[in-house]
């Protein structure tokens, strides 16, 4: 347990949370929504702060990430929590988990150095915040981070896109790289399914473009939920008109789980339809995930050759020098070295 950052106090004893957009006001004894900080007598505090329950090193195209370092694999690791409420989380176990008065936090207390050197020893280019919420435990992505940057290595967050401005501000120094959950396109979708607010969400994505973070976005598309057309087409259309036409869209094939094993798995026909309607929208990078062999690969929008092949998480590029298209000399964007 360690006092936050990200809060101010008030006369009568409460807090207000600043590190995610739900901007929590708490009362002495109560938790934010995400139920890893706490008020104590008027002070905030991380329960959550190097409490790891997961490390593990991973292909950097799991994030999923397809434009930064392919072929690279980076030291993955997690804390309890999240800001969010999705009915369909798949690590809802650690997400959702939610500490007892007594029982405490679950994980490993881990200094902020251990993990660089971990990370360094491993052989790992990058060290990636995800599989809960990074924002909820946002003091030690900054701990980390900022030694990770010194050493050499790229910091990259896997979130919801719910962090506040003043809070990314201090984190962006060192992100090099986000993938970030443009979950739905509608007010009542995102309430119904994560508890959340498609705006903030929206404004989140371009606070991160405007900081120079090379995001990549996933849409994870659910049956009955947000596989309409509206939904879909403004998603494309957000992501072309206001994020950039070179940022990668990943679309996703759901699977039942959690509290939303009434649903199907998403057809593999659907997803070739949202496919054309990214490119639709003049998306020039579109990925179905989930599905071997789907529209994985990158080519290149100049001339069409093949520049990255991917099989799984298994990339190898083809067809670039540096971060060029070795027959036409055409940019690609993203971080290639």
């Amino acid at each position: 347990m360690r006092e936050a950052g990200f809060y101010s106090r008030h006369p009568d004893g409460s807090v207000s949370c600043h590190l995610c957009r739900h901007r929590c006001l708490i009362s002495s004894g109560k938790r934010g929504i995400c139920r890893v900080r706490e008020n104590r007598h008027g002070s905030l505090y991380s329960l959550v702060y190097g409490q790891l329950v997961s490390e593990q090193i991973d292909p950097i195209e799991k994030k999923p990430l397809y434009h930064v370092l392919p072929g690279s694999q980076t030291y993955s690791i997690a804390s309890v929590g999240c800001n969010f409420r999705c009915r369909h989380c798949q690590n809802h176990s650690i997400a959702q988990f939610e500490p007892g008065p007594e029982s405490g936090v679950p994980g490993r207390p881990t200094d902020p150095l251990q993990i660089v050197q971990r990370a360094l020893e491993s052989g790992c280019r990058s060290i990636s915040y995800t599989y809960t919420e990074p924002t909820v435990w946002g003091e030690y992505v900054c701990d980390v981070a900022r030694l990770a940057s010194d050493a050499g290595l790229f910091n990259i967050m896997v979130t919801n896109g719910y962090v506040t401005p003043e809070a990314l501000d201090q984190m962006a120094p060192y992100i090099n790289a986000a993938n970030i959950d443009l979950k739905g396109f509608s007010e009542s979708f995102y309430l119904n399914v994560a508890s959340a607010r498609l705006g903030e969400v929206l404004d989140c994505l371009r606070d991160f473009r405007r900081r120079g973070i090379w995001i990549e976005v996933t849409t994870l598309v659910i049956p009955q939920e947000n596989d309409d057309h509206v939904q879909l087409a403004g998603c494309a259309g957000f992501i072309a008109g206001e994020l950039g036409r070179d940022v990668p869209w990943h679309i996703s094939r759901f699977f039942p789980q959690y509290r939303m094993c009434d649903r199907p798995a998403t057809d593999s026909r659907a997803l070739a339809l949202v496919y054309h309607v990214g490119k639709a929208a003049g998306l020039r990078f579109v990925y179905v995930g989930n599905m071997a062999g789907e529209s994985q690969s990158t080519e290149c929008p100049g001339c069409g050759r093949l520049l990255v092949e991917r099989n799984g998480f298994c990339s190898r590029p083809v067809g670039l020098t540096g971060a060029r298209c070795s027959a036409c000399g055409y940019a690609v964007p993203g971080l290639w070295e």
